[in-house]
């Protein structure tokens, strides 16, 4: 199987790094994680000039018709830097529901204003049990009078402060199968009703507590159709656990290149460190923990674009890059030593982001589950 990137991709990779070690430094990274918006207006119009948002989208929508496999070559740069911002909840969770969900007249409405960065998409999805799984839905949306009342509260909703519009899953009918009940509800961010916290996060990432209480949306916000979401949340959880791996490649892929960079330069007892075996063999650790990460990413991601079925691949890319990300910047801590715990250090940042993401789109034990029940043990 070839995994090389054709032209196109090898372009967009360079490109991007090129701009994002230009525009995105450390310094502007957590210079957002206290920042109450999260990121900076000047470096999101010029992603959107350069068509980042609307990579994955028609050209009837404003995009530049790349497949998934381009957008994964994008996240794993974006990962590198650890770029602040709502690029993934608002291109991956949002506008890749909307594309594959919303009628003709939603799509023409929304996919523009989000490829051109006009407007901000986010998923309301999880609730108190922080699962990914269709029962764990309670919020409520109730009929009254050709509109839907939506109650109830959903937890580490990203950037949700920020968007224009939520993308909520809620339960719209009581079935014996909680999968077919759920309906997905586009919801303006500013409705009356709608309360959002911010939550603070080791990662500084953003994520909100969103309370909906009363919100009333019409039925031509519903998207997917009614009582019908679920088989589109699955769908969309697949392209974006797939995405959030190809992040925290990027980032591991990053870690070692700083650890390398150091283990040549730092000098201990009249010799680079780099010379010692313990050195050399937690950096052989570490490439050989990414090596396999890529290329778990990528089979799930050309799988993902050829429209294979990929329950099992994707839940295996994403146990073992939950895994291996988290391995690999402790293993980085231990080559810089007591520096890289300090605030002012980069390592931090990557520790941090990849304790974070252990846990988005569901953890370790939860695709370990996913892989033994689709290789029929469970």
């Amino acid at each position: 199987m070839d995994f090389s990137l054709n032209e196109n991709q090898e372009m967009l990779k360079t490109s991007a790094r090129d701009f994002l070690e230009k525009e995105c430094p450390m310094n502007l990274v957590r210079e957002m994680m206290s920042d109450e918006k999260g990121y900076s207006s000047e470096l999101w119009s010029k992603m959107a000039g350069l068509g980042w948002m609307g990579l994955p989208f028609p050209v009837k929508y404003g995009g530049e018709a790349g497949d998934f496999l381009d957008l994964t070559v994008l996240l794993e740069e974006m990962g590198r830097t650890c770029l602040p911002g709502p690029f993934f909840s608002s291109v991956v969770l949002g506008g890749l529901t909307l594309l594959q969900a919303a009628n003709e007249e939603q799509k023409e409405k929304f996919l523009p204003q989000v490829s051109k960065g006009c407007c901000i998409l986010t998923l309301a999805l999880t609730e108190s049990s922080a699962k990914y799984t269709a029962d764990s839905i309670e919020v409520r949306a109730s009929p009254n009078r050709g509109i839907y009342e939506i109650d109830g509260t959903k937890l580490f909703v990203p950037d949700a402060h920020i968007a224009d519009f939520i993308i909520c899953a809620a339960k719209s009918v009581e079935t014996i199968r909680s999968e077919e009940g759920i309906t997905l509800f586009i919801v303006e961010g500013k409705s009356p009703g709608i309360t959002c916290n911010l939550l603070r996060t080791m990662a500084g990432d953003n994520q909100c507590e969103v309370i909906f209480n009363k919100v009333c949306v019409p039925e031509e916000n519903i998207v997917g159709g009614l009582n019908q979401g679920w088989p589109y949340i699955e769908q969309m959880l697949q392209k974006a656990v797939v995405a959030k791996c190809a992040e925290m490649v990027g980032g591991a892929q990053k870690v070692l290149e700083l650890v390398v960079d150091y283990a040549k330069e730092r000098v201990q007892f009249e010799r680079p460190i780099g010379s010692f075996q313990a050195i050399q063999h937690y950096c052989a650790d570490m490439a050989i923990d990414i090596e396999g990460c890529r290329w778990i990413t990528y089979q799930a991601a050309w799988m993902l674009k050829e429209g294979l079925s990929c329950a099992k691949e994707v839940a295996m890319a994403k146990a073992w890059v939950s895994q291996a990300y988290p391995r690999v910047t402790t293993q980085a801590i231990q080559c810089f030593g007591a520096i890289a715990t300090t605030e002012d250090h980069d390592m931090g940042l990557y520790f941090k982001r990849a304790k974070a993401s252990e846990s988005v789109l569901g953890n370790e034990d939860f695709h370990l589950e996913t892989v033994a029940r689709e290789a029929g043990f469970a």
